[in-house]
């Protein structure tokens, strides 16, 4: 049986994009997304759980969130888990799990920088 991962999330990111060019001429780009969970307890109090993820998107995806996403744009985000590691100076190994986003869609609404017809 074939495996499945895939990841969908809508939130918020924490900051702008983190934007780099690899070899290649290959943009990267980088930032956290905030996703956030409302519930009431048993008192009826209001409560939110939020979780913070790391997203990577490559190539046209990267140019696209560098021209037109920053700090605290809705997005919707499709893609898989990457799980990766690494060792820092000291020998100790660290794991990174991102997500590699395939798709994204800007959510926020459109603003219009239009000036308003002079009135009569």
């Amino acid at each position: 049986m074939r495996g499945l991962n895939k990841v969908t999330l809508i939130g918020n990111l924490g900051k702008d994009p983190d934007i780099n060019v690899l070899e290649g001429n290959v943009p990267v780009a980088k930032f956290s997304l905030a996703t956030s969970e409302t519930y009431r307890d048993k008192a009826g109090q209001l409560h939110t759980s939020t979780d913070w993820h790391s997203v990577v998107l490559w190539r046209s995806l990267a140019e696209l969130a560098q021209a037109y996403l920053r700090r605290g744009s809705l997005v919707y985000v499709e893609g898989k888990l990457k799980t990766r590691h690494y060792d820092d100076a000291q020998g100790q190994r660290h794991y990174v799990t991102e997500i590699i986003g395939e798709q994204i869609i800007m959510l926020d609404k459109k603003t219009s920088d239009a000036t308003p017809p002079p009135q009569p």
